[in-house]
């Protein structure tokens, strides 16, 4: 199936690796893979205390704050990055040793993972209004509704209607998607791709 929507509210709630909270894995790959053998991993997570990140060696990782006020990361360097709802991402390695404390109130955040020398990925945020193209060259493309408008996706001929809160996965369909949204829209994009060996 080219299109996969993804619903958090069907998904697969399970605890963090690190027991600190709870994840409801969105897409992995391969299909019966466990934390530990994913070559790819899309969920989301609550965050409802401050805390350390689990730890994911050999991993690269991407993490956006979907909803409530923010967070603040403490990288192993000192540096210090804050996250906020619909704003820039954070891309750290698995392994790396970051905590995370909580502006004000729980969060919701969206966090993709992929297996450094086997995938790689990158994520971008889109604000627009209107209609707008997108071109697809990715194996696998992540859209995720992060807005409070809905965004209607045209893949291969096929709408797709994408609601607030949830996602479309798009899996070796190559060329141009076409978003259309009657209000301001937010969407983060991800391209998902094999490393060339």
């Amino acid at each position: 199936m080219p299109c996969l929507p993804l619903d958090p509210a069907t998904a697969r709630a399970m605890p963090w690796k690190n027991g600190g909270g709870t994840t409801v894995e969105l897409a992995i790959s391969p299909a019966d893979a466990d934390l530990e053998d994913f070559a790819w991993r899309i969920s989301t997570a609550q965050v409802a205390v401050d805390g350390a990140f689990s730890s994911f060696p050999g991993i690269d990782r991407s993490l956006a704050v979907l909803a409530g006020d923010g967070m603040c990361l403490q990288h192993a360097d000192g540096r210090r990055e804050t996250l906020l709802s619909g704003d820039a991402i954070a891309v750290f390695s698995g392994e790396e040793a970051i905590s995370a404390q909580l502006l004000d109130g729980p969060i919701t955040d969206l966090n993709l993972m992929t297996r450094r020398g086997l995938w790689m990925h990158q994520v971008q945020l889109l604000k627009w209004q209107g209609t707008r193209r997108l071109e697809n060259d990715a194996a696998v493309m992540l859209l995720w509704n992060g807005g409070q408008t809905a965004v209607d996706v045209n893949a291969g001929g096929a709408m797709h209607p994408l609601t607030a809160g949830n996602g479309l996965l798009i899996e070796n369909e190559p060329g141009q998607l076409h978003l259309h949204a009657h209000r301001p829209a937010l969407l983060y994009v991800a391209w998902l791709n094999p490393c060339a060996h």
